[in-house]
């Protein structure tokens, strides 16, 4: 499987950089209703697709069987690079093993992994035999300190098979749930440390049993659950979403159709997005092997120590289409800029980019269509999408290049949105081929988010770009349940306005959590950018302390004049912050705070940091930070 490196891969073609060539054009289908409640839908139908995506990994081990599928670096200077060929090869000999020890569908198999080609061989594995892949975040396992959120996914699916690459690496956490269940450990080939009674992945592999694997195959339908995803929410407590084959595949086929350039340049994507995820686990992941592309994992991701190894790979590899979430962006544009070489390789065949799971600040959007204008001589396709976990995730999508950030585009095909109005926008529920039966476990959970019509409650809000032209798409405005009312009565809606903090205080805020419920005038957490702050204030010495940076008289008028700012800019009480306070402790993973993409999940921050909130509202807190005049 090792080769020398070939940045360009085998699939080449002329970039095409223009919407028109790449986009299905936009168009969408609304019924009014007498209640207001409008109806959306694509006018293209969902064409076919196959019951597993397995049929695709057998079609591209036929149509392309030496085309790499999976390439991850294995040392610092070569890529192991998996083919077709090979993937399938090692897939139906992993399935071999599966079947062995797999006791039913009830008990999935668990992954404790980064992303890596042992991980997509042993989940491609097990969806290969009806077994539900269950890739938990990394970060229950190696950043968490009391494993809470581990311990209860391995409670309540009771897995038959539990994989961890480094079992070393992950002894804290084995031992955590050693008592929990009665799985077989499986350890990756480069682990040094077997525990007792465990097995190498090369143990599962299995040349017999082909006629067993063969016949479990066969029985793989829609219906079967391919996955178990598991969601914190707002309470913490992880909840299983069941993605189906039929979610998986008809989500890629609905993709296909809208992005017609896939089936002339297979992608290829250099991509740092965890796999427990459904952004990267399924949207990326699934578009490469749908579409018969080559993926690098990227073993670096946006934070300080790690993304160096992101730049390094993005210097070797010109990929196609680039995905990732605003934090990954923001990182990503001050490297573009400073580094022409980069910027060369970066842009040399990329066809779009396509940015999710949040909103992009106006300076990113900006920023972002000028580096590619700048090198390419006009700006690269800039679009993003919306869904959930729920929907596999694709619900709507934005092929055509808008002229604001922001834009979710129109529901896909197979898919069907209802709109409520809800004071000026419109609640937005989901229904359709790619929408998730339920929650593994958890029927009472399954009933409440649905309602009388099969439609799934995501939570969300959205108004029309312009509602007398619907084809111009959707604006993502935020979750329903962050929204607040100040004491008056008047509605704080908290995404458009976290978005307008962002854009102000930049490059100092990394995020912003908003307060205010039932008080007189609204306040923020800032989240801090430690690393922006530092350069604020250059007077500081290297080695001053992350409290010296964060107190720094410089820092704080900064943040004061962004504050009266936005004051000038919107002067009405729930349209602008007059205080804030700077977070002085990281968010917590345990807390359910931030996700390991970078999420922040406002409603549990304002529970945890209670006490910022009430120090924002006390008038003598010397750490708060005021408008200036």
């Amino acid at each position: 499987m090792n080769r020398p490196s070939d940045q360009l891969g085998e699939v080449q073609a002329p970039p095409q950089r223009d919407p028109v060539l790449l986009f299905t054009p936009p168009a969408v289908r609304v019924l009014q209703r007498d209640d207001g409640t409008k109806l959306l839908s694509s006018p293209h139908s969902l064409e076919t697709y196959p019951p597993s995506l397995g049929v695709w990994l057998s079609q591209w081990a036929e149509q392309a069987p030496d085309r790499d599928f999976l390439c991850e670096r294995r040392s610092q200077e070569q890529w192991q690079r998996l083919t077709y060929r090979d993937a399938e090869r090692e897939v139906w000999q992993i399935a071999a093993g599966i079947l062995k020890e797999c006791r039913s569908v009830q008990h999935p198999v668990a992954i404790l992994s980064q992303n890596s080609i042992e991980h997509a061989l042993l989940s491609l594995a097990a969806m290969q035999v009806g077994m539900p892949a269950m890739p938990i975040s990394t970060a229950y396992s190696l950043q968490s300190q009391d494993f809470s959120k581990l311990k209860s996914i391995i409670t309540q699916t009771k897995p038959s098979l539990i994989f961890v690459d480094d079992a070393e690496r992950y002894a804290r956490a084995l031992l955590a749930i050693e008592a929990l269940h009665e799985a077989t450990i499986v350890v990756g080939e480069r682990s040094r440390v077997i525990p007792r009674g465990s097995k190498r992945l090369s143990d599962l592999r299995s040349s017999g049993m082909r006629q067993d694997v063969k016949r479990a195959f066969e029985a793989v339908t829609g219906d079967t659950i391919a996955k178990l995803l598991f969601t914190s929410g707002s309470t913490g407590e992880p909840k299983g979403v069941i993605n189906t084959q039929r979610m998986l595949c008809s989500n890629q086929q609905a993709r296909a159709q809208l992005w017609p350039f896939l089936a002339t340049t297979p992608p290829v994507i250099v991509d740092w997005l965890p796999w427990n995820h459904t952004f990267g686990g399924n949207h990326n992941f699934n578009m490469v092997l749908r579409n018969g592309g080559t993926l690098y994992i990227d073993g670096g991701r946006p934070v300080p120590e790690l993304f160096e190894q992101t730049v390094r790979n993005l210097r070797e590899i010109s990929p196609t289409i680039y995905f990732n979430v605003p934090r990954g962006y923001e990182a990503l544009l001050a490297a573009l800029r400073a580094d022409a070489t980069l910027r060369q390789t970066f842009f040399r065949r990329l066809q779009m980019l396509f940015y999710a799971a949040a909103s992009l600040p106006e300076h990113l959007w900006t920023g972002l269509r000028e580096i590619s204008a700048q090198t390419l001589g006009r700006p690269l396709p800039l679009v993003s999408a919306w869904g959930s976990t729920e929907t596999a995730p694709l619900a709507t999508d934005g092929h055509f290049q808008a002229d604001r950030p922001g834009v979710i585009g129109l529901p896909v095909p197979g898919c069907e949105l209802k709109l409520l109005p809800a004071g000026g926008r419109y609640e937005v529920r989901v229904r359709g081929v790619l929408v998730s039966p339920g929650y593994w476990g958890r029927s009472d959970l399954t009933a409440q988010e649905f309602d009388d019509e099969g439609f799934y409650r995501i939570g969300d809000a959205v108004r029309f770009v312009d509602e007398r032209a619907p084809e111009r798409g959707l604006l993502f405005d935020g979750r329903i349940a962050e929204d607040f009312k100040l004491s008056t009565g008047t509605w704080v809606h908290v995404s458009p306005l976290r978005l307008r903090c962002i854009e102000a205080l930049k490059p100092v805020a990394q995020d912003v959590v908003v307060a205010g419920h039932d008080r007189d005038e609204i306040g923020i957490l800032i989240v801090p950018n430690l690393m922006a702050c530092r350069k604020l204030c250059p007077e500081l010495s290297a080695g001053a302390t992350a409290d010296a940076v964060l107190h720094h008289e410089t820092l704080r008028h900064h943040i004061a004049r962004a504050l009266a700012a936005l004051r000038r800019e919107a002067p009405a009480s729930s349209t602008h912050p007059t205080c804030a306070l700077l977070l002085t402790e990281p968010l917590s993973i345990d807390a359910g705070e931030i996700t390991d993409k970078g999420y922040v999940n406002q409603r549990t921050v304002l529970r945890e940091r209670r006490h910022g909130v009430e120090a924002l509202y006390t008038r003598a807190s010397l750490d708060v930070i005021r408008a200036s005049a």
